[in-house]
């Protein structure tokens, strides 16, 4: 899905079990996604695989223009159906998993939807229309075989009602918690002392990552504090550095973006669930900024608030050192994935694909 790199993000730990569990994988993306995967996963062949265009306004309506653009987005849902079918007979697909792209389900390859976002949070004015998204969004879930959630399901998981509302799709399975750190837990902790006191992580659609990303940097500008910023622009290698204090990159790897995180103080970033997901797996101190308008984040910017684990502020009110002062009340957490979960479902895969294949005298 083509709403900044973080679904892209968290599939990078299933696109690594089904490799290690004997599958050839093929992605499918277009734009920044796909530029972030072919680098996470060098090597992997690629399809382009355009999705519908969402921009964010720039006034932070976002919810009130997905509104007026429904039809649109059915649209471009129908015309993703069929490349779908395409791409799997250009491919022998046997499997098709689909993170959060409605129309990727194929009548004759068993399918998978990930989602975390069972209910689609609608603002105040529309509070009447979720009733009707909730069941246009279990609709098109019962086109797959199985829905995967990347939360856990005891105690609400980690996005609250998102992923636990009342009722859940029958063909349903938790599969916890999805972070592309998660491989790197076992190394050896670093010894060395954090040296930058911020690493502030942009991402997501345009104009709003570049607005985020303006305010930012004006505010750094006149603070006395050890920075790394990371632009979340996976198109370039661009890096430097500003007043000898903060160090931009436009985009780095697991790797050293894994490196970056230990050696930072606090992480400031918007309140995406794949960027909550790899914080608390490396259990790191955050401030986020939710992104204006965007009901998800701002339900669980607010949700974990509310618990006391993570300090936010809006992107309008947005004081770099206030925010820094403030989340000091805030300690964060940790929560770890043995990810025995997911290799369950995709084993149960394989069981269902051999039968399939043995059935057809394959």
């Amino acid at each position: 899905m083509d709403w900044g790199i973080g679904h892209a993000s968290r599939c990078v730990p299933v696109i690594q079990m089904l490799t290690r569990s004997g599958f050839r994988v093929v992605v499918a993306a277009s734009g920044r996604p796909l530029e972030f995967l072919k680098r996470e996963c060098p090597g992997i062949p690629v399809v382009e695989f355009p999705g519908t265009v969402i921009t964010y306004p720039r006034n932070g309506r976002f919810a009130w223009k997905m509104a007026r653009n429904i039809p649109g987005l059915l649209l471009g849902i129908w015309r993703e159906h069929q490349v779908l079918k395409k791409i799997v007979r250009e491919t022998s697909a046997s499997l098709v998993i689909s993170d959060n792209r409605y129309g990727c389900w194929h009548p004759s390859v068993p399918s998978i939807f990930m989602t975390h976002q069972l209910e689609i949070r609608v603002p105040a004015g529309i509070r009447f229309a979720g009733r009707l998204l909730k069941a246009l969004n279990y609709w098109f879930i019962s086109r797959y075989d199985e829905c995967w959630i990347p939360d856990f399901e005891t105690h609400r998981g980690l996005a609250g009602a998102l992923s636990h509302p009342a009722g859940i799709p029958g063909n349903a399975h938790y599969i916890g918690i999805l972070s592309r750190f998660s491989a790197r837990l076992n190394l050896p902790p670093d010894a060395v002392s954090p040296r930058f006191d911020l690493l502030v992580m942009l991402s997501g659609p345009e104009p709003q990552r570049t607005i985020l990303e303006e305010k930012i940097l004006m505010q750094l500008v006149h603070i006395n504090l050890q920075v790394a910023l990371v632009r979340g622009v996976p198109e370039t290698d661009e890096a430097y550095v500003l007043d000898g204090r903060v160090h931009v990159f436009s985009h780095l790897g697991t790797e050293r973006m894994e490196e970056l995180i230990r050696r930072s103080s606090t992480v400031i970033c918007r309140s995406g669930y794949s960027s909550i997901m790899d914080v608390v797996t490396l259990g790191k101190h955050a401030i986020f900024i939710p992104t204006p308008g965007q009901t998800e984040q701002e339900y669980l910017s607010r949700y974990l608030m509310e618990k006391k684990i993570y300090f936010s502020i809006t992107q309008k009110d947005f004081d770099l050192l206030y925010a820094v002062e403030m989340s000091k009340n805030y300690p964060g957490m940790v929560i770890r994935n043995d990810y025995s979960a997911l290799s369950e479902r995709i084993g149960a895969l394989k069981i269902r694909l051999g039968s399939t294949s043995a059935g057809q005298g394959k």
